[in-house]
């Protein structure tokens, strides 16, 4: 069994995508990096309401942080994908497992027909 410590990011990051909100959030920045502000506008939340889901996103590295270029008082958001890499990583170990398990369970399913009703085995 891993320790709590070996797992605690995957544990935030799918804390963080368990939430629809995040999610769009997540959606809005594949398409482009966009300030807290323009965040709140899209999704009709509060800044405030918007800055706890995004501290959700930073913890799980979900996202980043930058200056605004022309702005040093104004923050950009963008997506950090090594992060979404770990979470698909694991999905997918755990996709091959569990279709093998189903490979087999079928393969044995085909070997030992349940029998019909009325007939013996």
């Amino acid at each position: 069994m891993r320790s709590k410590r070996a797992t605690a990011q995957l544990d935030h990051i799918f804390y963080a995508l368990s939430d629809p909100t995040r999610r769009d959030i997540l959606e809005l920045l594949s398409k482009k990096e966009a300030t807290v502000g323009e965040l709140a506008d899209k999704s009709q939340l509060s800044l405030p309401a918007i800055s706890k889901h995004l501290k959700v996103l930073e913890k799980g590295q979900l996202i980043h942080r930058k200056d605004h270029p022309n702005d040093g008082r104004v923050i950009v958001l963008g997506l950090e994908p090594k992060a979404m890499t770990k979470a698909t990583d694991w999905l997918e170990k755990h996709r091959q497992f569990w279709n093998q398990q189903f490979d087999s369970l079928e393969k044995f399913l085909e070997a030992n027909p349940e029998p019909k009703k009325g007939e013996e085995k």
